[in-house]
């Protein structure tokens, strides 16, 4: 597999917000009828570019809610039904995020993904405890970091915006550069079906700072999204065509 040159690329997004800009700086249509069959609200756009196919798929809407999907289950359900209806060579995971300034986070900076874990699947049973965590490295790219000037660090997950005791103390366990919602799910799903993957995460808000974090994102979310408008062109054109190994 690792001699297979990347000819398509899955992009998983969680909310609209994050997705739409890529869309857009792709050039991308969304797949009517949708390629992410009912009633799986997920939300499907596909094109070619830098001669690979791409699809961008988010994780839609709730609808008893009518709020983004986001979190862990949607994810790794979304991922799932994505790879195995898409089948692609390489997943992306690309979203905003809180950073640790302790790591060198600033908001607006870009992380690329070295592993993936989660803060809050506490299984004090021996086995168990570390299947909670579930830590897995990332495909290495050191020449994509290179090339793109990206930022590098674990990312943890967790489905809380906040963050307890417990998932504080997990998440310097992790040496967590960046916190999240979503990776480590789809982490599980990209090794199930032994596909490479990465993450692309945008920093929101400063999760060792001194400000709620809520406040944060939504001041940030837009210039986060901006951010990641600006690295998934050179992101996508650097891995087009080259083998994981060359990554």
């Amino acid at each position: 597999m690792e001699r297979k040159s990347i000819k398509s690329v899955l992009v998983l997004v969680a909310m609209e917000a994050e997705a739409l800009p890529l869309v857009n700086i792709l050039d991308l249509k969304e797949d009517v009828p949708p390629r992410i069959a009912p009633p799986a609200p997920a939300v499907s756009y596909t094109g070619e570019k830098f001669g690979i196919t791409i699809n961008v798929v988010r994780n839609g809407k709730c609808q008893l809610h009518g709020v983004d999907n986001v979190g862990t289950v949607p994810a790794a359900v979304t991922a799932y039904l994505a790879v195995h209806e898409l089948k692609p060579d390489l997943v992306i995971s690309v979203g905003t995020a809180g950073g640790f300034k302790a790591r060198g986070a600033a908001i607006g900076d870009v992380f690329l993904a070295t592993a993936f874990a989660n803060h809050d699947r506490r299984i004090p049973i021996p086995g168990f405890d570390k299947y909670g965590v579930w830590r897995i490295d990332a495909v290495p790219a050191p020449n994509l970091r290179e090339a793109l000037s990206l930022k590098e660090g674990v990312v943890s997950s967790g489905n809380s915006l906040d963050y307890s005791k417990e998932d504080w103390d997990q998440l310097h366990a992790n040496e967590a550069a960046v916190k999240e919602m979503e990776a480590a799910g789809i982490s599980w799903v990209a090794h199930l079906h032994n596909v490479p993957f990465l993450a692309l995460k945008s920093i929101t808000d400063i999760v060792d700072g001194d400000r709620p974090p809520q406040e944060e994102f939504l001041e940030n979310l837009h210039s986060a999204a901006q951010a990641l408008q600006r690295v998934i062109s050179p992101v996508l054109e650097f891995v087009a065509g080259k083998t994981i190994k060359e990554l």
